[in-house]
């Protein structure tokens, strides 16, 4: 049997943990494609993000990649090298770097962030296809009941 013609009480008794890593998985490449399809990569706009006073960036001001790091523990994935990324951002001249070693978000910088989140939504149109707002909404309740069940904390 597929995974689509397999019973409701088969997929009762198979581990979330496996699915949910899959889905991990399939999700974050499938937006890494389409994001490199578009001339960057998930880590630059995150950096991008991060550094805006119009987005993450409470106050705008400069961080370093130590900092930039920290700030984005929770979504960086063990082959995300902040440098080397930042490093393009700086040759494309949408992030600057000060004399003490800050990057800071430049005006094109912003412009680009701009750009590339008017793409987000058709990306995740294109993962949400089929799936109806209430079953998406159900599925995320499902998984936060199994975390708090756990033990652990919601982020």
């Amino acid at each position: 049997m597929t995974t689509q013609q397999t019973s409701d009480a088969e997929l009762a008794t198979q581990p979330a943990a496996y699915w949910t890593g899959v889905a991990y998985e399939a999700l974050i490449a499938f937006t890494r494609a389409r994001q490199a399809d578009l001339g960057f990569t998930q880590p630059q706009f995150w950096l991008l993000r991060n550094l805006s006073k119009n987005d993450i960036s409470l106050d705008g001001h400069g961080m370093t990649i130590p900092e930039l790091r920290q700030a984005m523990g929770s979504y960086l994935r063990a082959e995300d090298d902040l440098e080397t990324e930042a490093e393009v951002l700086l040759e494309r001249g949408w992030l600057s770097r000060d004399g003490e070693g800050l990057l800071w978000i430049t005006e094109s910088g912003e412009e680009a962030r701009l750009d590339i989140k008017r793409h987000a939504p058709e990306i995740r149109d294109r993962i949400h296809r089929g799936i109806d707002d209430a079953d998406y909404v159900t599925a995320l309740r499902v998984l936060q009941q199994m975390i708090r069940n756990t033990g652990s904390t919601l982020v």
